[in-house]
């Protein structure tokens, strides 16, 4: 009676068991289908008509310049400007200075973009400019002169000129970035190129078509300055040297320009602007009183201040509108003016609103020198899905075939895995707005083969324990709990190094990173979550002691 009491309190018991499990496997299951729901979603929407699908898919995946085309451009960032601009702000703040606290000199002269050389200080005075030198210039060094005891050398400092340096380069990165997101060119790519301190650039446009106009948008300077003009139009450049005795005024340049009828001309103007681009809060493309393409610009309050107060005391005189070096038009100040401008010229709409683009997006601060130049046609990207496409299927499909052939029943589970963990890859990019490369393809193919990986360990680990007699059951756990951490192993290295692929990488090799590390992502859920519940469920379905296919 005893032994029929056991039977009889353990049904209950085993019975109870069964049901956890099998509330185990719905709650999973149900998991799957929301999960194969949303990748679904994600990659297709909700579209009324095939055609809307189609649609829906092609805009969701976002493919890279090599698969769509477009352009490749590599730059080199001439940072040195930039600390040369600092060297002539440097330059016209100590003369100002110099000037306000009536200390006279000799001169003040930039002898290269690092040093600034003082001559003709009275010695009486230098313990001023000392003073001045320390709280308005900590940023240089300042050291006597051998041989003359007035003059001194200021020497920017080697940290600062880093700096300079370093912010330039980011600014050009930033503002070139902003005048292509200003195009409406999707997904681009900007990133530095080589190592660090390269102060090079790489810009990828994928499906770019119009490559010298986005070149000249990305290339241009765009530095605007409105500068005061002493002498001018002059034919050539002899005519005005010639008009100066062969040596023109302190503090002026001769700088290009067009006159009304097209022909070239000369200006002499103050080598320091009134305002420049950095004074702008507004650009906007327009049409001058005769109809012609223009563009107006507004200042800022401070910009618009000083403005107001040249133009002022210059009634009468012309203003230069300077851009990139050449001057636009020199316009006769007629009255005074605050906040507002116009540059004219024999501009297209096209180029009136292209110069707008550039002046609201911000001039560079350094100049561009293009270092390699690449257009890729959009067939050369067609023929890139296709063969990718192909490689994908034939080697899918083999996979799923050897799978089948090799671990029969099993191996229905293995590509049932491997068709989710695909699924769910192509779901993330069209989530995350990822793009997908030629590279990025190649990634898609070493996920299959890492999983296909996964499953092997899986199954033989499952094969041993049951060599060793263990129960189906008990077999499928331990396969699961022993292949666990070598899976985990490798699939960790792998994503560490895709890590460094994707930080030090440009855009085909950042899409081969992104692809694999979403790819192995995905088949850690596919391979130890989906294929254990397959597994879970077909044991729960047989009968005890009914043989595993595996």
């Amino acid at each position: 009676m005893r032994g029929t009491g056991e039977v009889e309190t353990g049904e209950p018991g085993i019975a109870a068991g069964i049901w956890v499990m099998e509330k185990s496997i719905r709650n999973r299951t149900i998991t799957i289908i929301i999960a194969l729901l949303i990748c679904v979603i994600g990659i297709v929407g909700f579209p009324s008509t095939f055609q809307a699908l189609k649609q829906n898919v092609a805009n969701r995946i976002h493919l890279g310049l090599d698969l769509k085309g477009g352009m490749y451009l590599v730059y080199r960032v001439h940072v040195m400007d930039a600390v040369n601009a600092v060297t002539d702000q440097g330059l016209s703040q100590l003369r100002d200075d110099l000037r306000m606290r009536n200390i006279a000199y000799a001169s003040v002269t930039k002898t290269d973009p690092t040093h600034m050389l003082l001559k003709g200080v009275p010695q009486n005075r230098w313990n001023e400019v000392t003073m001045l030198l320390q709280q308005e210039f900590p940023d240089w060094y300042v050291g006597s002169v051998a041989g003359d005891l007035t003059a001194h050398m200021l020497t920017l400092k080697t940290t600062e000129e880093h700096t300079i340096e370093n912010d330039a380069f980011t600014e050009a990165m930033a503002t070139i970035r902003r005048r292509i997101d200003a195009l409406g060119i999707t997904e681009p790519e900007i990133a530095q190129y080589g190592g660090h301190g390269s102060y090079a650039l790489v810009i990828e446009l994928p499906g770019e078509s119009d490559p010298e106009r986005v070149k000249n948008i990305i290339q241009s300077t765009a530095m605007l300055e409105l500068k005061l003009v002493r002498g001018g139009s002059y034919p050539n450049r002899d005519a005005a040297l010639a008009s100066f005795g062969g040596v023109l005024p302190p503090d002026t340049q001769l700088l290009p320009g067009t006159s009304d009828s097209g022909a070239p001309v000369w200006y002499l103007v103050d080598r320091i602007a009134v305002v420049t681009g950095h004074d702008l809060s507004g650009a906007e493309p327009s049409q001058d009183q005769n109809g012609r393409p223009d563009v107006n610009f507004t200042l800022t309050r401070s910009g618009a201040a000083r403005f107001a107060e040249v133009t002022q005391r210059n009634i009468g005189k012309q203003l230069a509108i300077v851009l990139d070096n050449t001057v636009e038009s020199a316009p006769v100040i007629q009255n005074r003016i605050s906040d507002r401008g116009e540059i004219t010229g024999n501009f297209t709409i096209q180029q009136a609103s292209d110069l707008a683009l550039k002046l609201r997006s911000g001039a560079l601060p350094a100049s561009l020198t293009p270092m390699q130049e690449e257009t890729v046609g959009p067939s050369l990207g067609a023929d890139s899905i296709r063969h990718g496409i192909a490689a994908c299927i034939v080697g899918f499909a083999a996979i799923l075939i050897f799978m089948l052939v090799y671990y029969k029943e099993a191996g229905i589970n293995a590509d049932v895995a491997l068709i989710l963990n695909l699924l769910i890859l192509v779901a993330a990019l069209a989530y995350f707005g990822g793009v997908l490369t030629l590279p990025g393809i190649a990634g898609v193919i070493l996920t299959v083969g890492m999983g296909v990986d996964s499953n092997v360990l899986i199954f033989e680990r499952i094969r041993e324990e049951l060599r060793a007699g263990k129960s189906a059951a008990a077999a499928v756990a331990g396969g699961f709990e022993h292949a666990f951490k070598t899976i985990i192993d490798t699939h960790v290295t792998t994503v560490v190094s895709a890590a460094i692929l994707f930080a030090f990488g440009t855009g085909p090799v950042r899409g081969f990173a992104v692809t694999l590390t979403i790819g192995l992502t995905a088949n850690l859920f596919t391979s130890v979550f989906v294929s254990r519940v397959i597994f879970d469920y077909v044991i729960s379905r047989r009968a005890v002691g009914e043989a595993l296919s595996v």
